[in-house]
Parts: C-alpha cells; structure tokens; sequence
C-alpha cells in the first residue's frame, strides 16, 4: 500500500519572507502564504475567505531563491509535505502547529514571473488567526 503527502498551494505573501541561518551551517526560510477561495451565496453575494499557510524551506537553492526573488505580496507556487509538530506552550498546554515543508530533496518552490510586481496589499499583513 502506497501513502502520499503532497500539498500544492498558489498564493500571495502576505510579508517578506524570514530567514534564519544556523551554527552547523543550515538555513531555513519561513513564508507566510494566503490562499483565497471565493464563492456566490444562494442570495447572489460574493463570499470569501482568505487562508494562511506556514511554508518551510530548507533546500539551500530555494532559499537562495526566495532570498533573491520573494518579497510581501509575490505570488508563488509552493509543493511539499504537511508536517504537525506538537509542542507545549509557556502555560504548559500542548499545542500542535501544521506547516506545508520543503525538504532537502522533495517539494518545489516556483515564483510567477510578475512576482515582486504584484499587488503589494491584496492579502495584508500576514497574521493569522488559528
């Protein structure tokens, strides 16, 4: 039996991405990704709701990417893999954090050619609210 695990979202940044180097020589870029879906109500009112998705990068290629490319509002494709890590909080209660990765050898990372010339102010500042 065969299991997949494979995310494909297109969306705007809603702020710059992060960038965290570490002492045995790793990086990790984080982006803040807002997907939208829209819908027509039975009444004929447009609906819609904006959605915010962690991403991790750690291939250094598309870090150096991102680093060179990506900025608040770019619109990018992203493929990789959910992740839930568990962790406890400062008030001792355990929480659980779902992140779309891009590992080491799968998952791709592909700005649209009008990437830093897109609507900066689409999706906002990038907080979400789960």
């Amino acid at each position: 039996m065969s299991f997949v695990n494979k995310v494909i979202l297109i969306g705007n940044l809603g702020r710059d991405p992060e960038f965290r180097d570490f002492p045995n020589g790793n990086q990790i870029c984080t982006l803040n990704l807002a997907t939208k879906v829209w819908w027509v109500e039975e009444n004929g009112e447009r609906e819609e709701k904006t959605e915010w998705h962690r991403v991790a990068i750690f291939r250094k290629s598309l870090i150096d990417l991102a680093r060179e490319q990506l900025a608040k509002g770019s619109k990018v494709y992203v493929e990789g893999q959910l992740r839930t890590n568990k962790y406890t909080d400062r008030n001792g209660v355990v929480r659980y954090s779902t992140q779309v990765e891009i590992g080491y050898y799968k998952g791709a990372l592909v700005p649209t050619k009008d990437s830093k010339s897109e609507n900066q102010g689409d999706y906002g500042g990038g907080d979400s609210k789960g």
